[in-house]
């Protein structure tokens, strides 16, 4: 009965340090430790823009900068990109049953003005919607995914910066509006 009760108090001190483990790697946001299961466990987005932030930084990004938590005007942080362009991002932790919609397009396209950006990006821990994907090549805003995401962590922890840096650089994919106007006539 007391060697039960030792294994119990064991197991629960393990657990314990585990989770405080994971909280502190989480509240550092350190790049190098952050794996997606811990971005998935993350208690707000801003965690999640603080490990963007040390990311983006650590890839060697100049002027790395997190806007304020209020009045952001739709990005979370500004970089200059290897070309020399300011980028805006969007940061959203979301999971795949809660989908990226097109709001966010909407917010990180209209901060390009406000932070005198060439280029916008939201990245997801989630997925986009159909519409998001649409409205975003329409307004040629890049769109990074929980894949992409995974592929930035895995080159970043392998230290192919170069590639990392070129998967956040690629151009955003494209489409021509198929909006029609509908004619009503005149009565």
């Amino acid at each position: 009965m007391i060697a039960g009760l030792v294994a119990l108090l064991l197991v629960l001190f393990v657990i314990r340090l585990v989770r405080n483990r994971r909280r502190r790697i989480r509240r550092e946001a350190n790049p190098r430790k952050i794996t997606i299961k811990d971005i998935d466990l993350m208690a707000d987005g801003s965690e999640f823009e603080l490990y963007l932030f040390r990311l983006f930084h650590e890839l060697g990004y100049r002027e790395v900068y997190q806007t304020t938590a209020s009045r952001d005007f739709g990005a979370d942080l500004v970089f200059t990109d290897q070309n020399g362009l300011r980028n805006v991002l969007q940061a959203k932790r979301y999971g795949n049953s809660n989908p990226v919609s097109i709001g966010a397009v909407q917010e990180i396209y209209t901060s390009m003005r406000y932070y005198e950006a060439e280029r916008a990006i939201v990245l997801t821990s989630g997925r986009y919607t159909d519409s998001c994907r649409i409205l975003a090549a329409v307004n040629e805003v890049k769109l990074l995914d929980r894949e992409d995401l995974e592929e930035l962590i895995i080159l970043f922890k392998s230290r192919r910066y170069d590639e990392a840096m070129a998967i956040i650089e690629e151009p955003a994919e494209t489409e021509e509006p198929t909006w029609k106007p509908k004619v009503k006539k005149a009565t």
